[in-house]
């Protein structure tokens, strides 16, 4: 059976196995992985590869999900369980789910009303009710995935939205403004602004076994006018304050940031906090680079967050073409690598949604060689958004399947958190039937968040991740081609080994038993 799931993730496309998926029962349990080549004699033993694999699930303007508002509950589930089926299928191991588009909540919230975007009423409930955070993490984390909470930290209105009397429009007047094209912000520079915001956060934090909180690009809004925030900064002004007006912006969203970060390394630290700013910092950075200038017009000073080491993992939007010479894919993400002086992962985000053909399928493909190329140390990239891999823009996930994401990978870890790597697990084997059933405990099942069962079949590896939940695997002893032209040797297993791994990517040393 694992042998022939195996078949059928590596030879259907994504678009027949997504509709196959649409009328049967979701699979939660990971397939195993295809036979890799042994590692070169000085590296060693042989180890699971490192790469961030995410897309983005925005839910504003039902982008990826909910299709549409107002759908029954049990649609909004099956919608949800084909995309972290196509996520899995594609060997994804993140995603990251917008639950905040517009101070609003696509979860259950004492703080701010049910999205209009679930349900079709700004502070309605789901009917029947559930959680849909609660039932996407829990989703998520069946099939190895991690799941990243996404806010917009000050958005409080967007114009493809509808709000009332539970907007925060209506509620807290005194810190949301007008600004263009209908959308409507909170001062950025009020501390009730911050706080309130700092609060929804912090809120899900505690109450959601989530595995990171993100933010985009979304600080100051895009727009052409001045942003209407006269009132506070007269009242910085009067109060003695010496910066300029610009300055002063940036040094609230500083503020912000550096605030988000401390407070969910203080609540849970292995909650990973990642930014996604615009690709740019300023324009002539490096020289050849021309553009939008977010320092100047988001007042967002994105370089001086990734100095100062406030985030764990930084996804710039790098979405533009590698031979697009005054926005180029490699030069920025050598630049932000530059900057990088902590250490932190580096995934920066491309524009999958933007494929029309496949030859700008084969530039994300190049673009994820590249970031391998130039992040050989944990790489990784994360694609905007959920829709195009799942419709197969330009033939995109085919080439993704045949290629950079045949094998499952890890998450790379993140050692300024914890490196401390858990205890190896107790493992036995036994035969019977042509099999050989592997069990494994450990000595600390909370420090256990997946397992690694690796197996070696003469020159080839081969290896299954697996959820915390399970301890124990039966494989074939002997694998045979499923092909009557080919007339290889059958490979039998030589012998296995089996690693537990912690929330953070930290692996045990590995307990090795010889089939043979």
């Amino acid at each position: 059976m694992k042998k022939s799931i195996w078949l059928v993730r590596t030879t259907l496309t994504l678009i027949v196995i997504t509709a196959i998926l649409a009328c049967s029962t979701p699979k939660p349990s990971p397939a195993p992985s295809p036979p890799i080549a042994p590692p070169a004699p000085a590296t060693g033993e042989f180890e699971v590869p490192r790469e961030f694999r995410a897309a983005w699930v925005a839910t504003v303007a039902n982008i990826d999900w909910p299709s549409k508002p107002g759908l029954t509950t049990e649609e909004q589930k099956a919608e949800a369980l084909l995309i972290l089926d196509s996520a899995a299928i594609l060997n994804l191991n993140a995603i990251i789910f917008q639950v905040r588009p517009q101070c609003d909540a696509l979860y259950e919230s004492e703080l701010e009303p049910w999205s209009y975007y679930l349900t079709g009423a700004q502070g309605m409930p789901p009917v029947p009710f559930y959680d849909p955070l609660e039932f996407w993490v829990e989703e998520s984390h069946k099939r190895g995935i991690e799941l990243h909470a996404w806010f917009n930290p000050y958005r409080a209105h967007h114009p493809k939205g509808e709000r009332n009397e539970t907007s925060i429009a209506a509620t807290r007047p005194e810190l949301v403004r007008e600004v263009d094209n209908g959308y409507l912000w909170m001062d950025p520079t009020m501390a009730g602004t911050q706080n309130h915001s700092f609060d929804v956060i912090m809120d899900v934090v505690k109450r959601y076994d989530i595995d990171g909180v993100h933010f985009d690009d979304y600080f100051f809004p895009y727009g052409s006018g001045e942003f209407p925030d006269d009132r506070s900064w007269e009242g910085y002004q009067n109060a003695g304050g010496t910066m300029s007006r610009e300055d002063w912006r940036r040094h609230h969203v500083n503020v912000f940031v550096e605030r988000v970060y401390k407070g969910i390394k203080a609540e849970k630290p292995w909650v990973k906090f990642g930014i996604s700013p615009f690709g740019i910092w300023r324009p002539g950075n490096p020289p050849s680079i021309m553009g939008y200038d977010q320092y100047a017009k988001l007042y967002a000073d994105a370089k001086l967050w990734l100095n100062e080491g406030w985030v764990d993992y930084w996804t710039p939007q790098l979405y533009w073409p590698t031979r697009q010479i005054p926005q180029s894919f490699p030069v920025l993400l050598g630049w932000w690598k530059g900057q990088n002086t902590h250490d932190r992962n580096l995934w920066p985000g491309i524009f999958t949604s933007r494929i029309k053909d496949e030859a700008g399928a084969n530039e994300r493909f190049s673009q994820i060689m590249i970031t391998r190329g130039m992040v050989p140390d944990g790489p990784g990239v994360v694609h905007f958004s959920m829709k195009a891999l799942q419709k197969n823009y330009g033939g995109f996930a085919d080439i993704l399947l045949a290629g950079p994401y045949k094998q499952r990978a890890l998450v790379p870890p993140s050692p300024w958190l914890d490196n401390e790597a858990p205890a190896a697990p107790l493992v036995e084997l036994d035969l019977s039937d042509g099999n050989a059933n592997i069990h494994w405990l450990h000595e600390d099942k909370s420090d256990v968040h997946a397992w690694i069962v690796y197996m070696q079949r003469g020159d080839n590896w081969y290896y299954e991740i697996l959820t915390s939940e399970h301890l124990t695997l039966s494989v074939p002893l002997t694998l045979r081609s499923e092909s009557e032209e080919e007339m290889e040797m059958p490979e039998t297993l030589d012998r296995v080994a089996v690693t537990a791994l912690d929330r953070l990517g930290n692996e045990s040393s590995k307990t090795y038993i010889s089939v043979r």
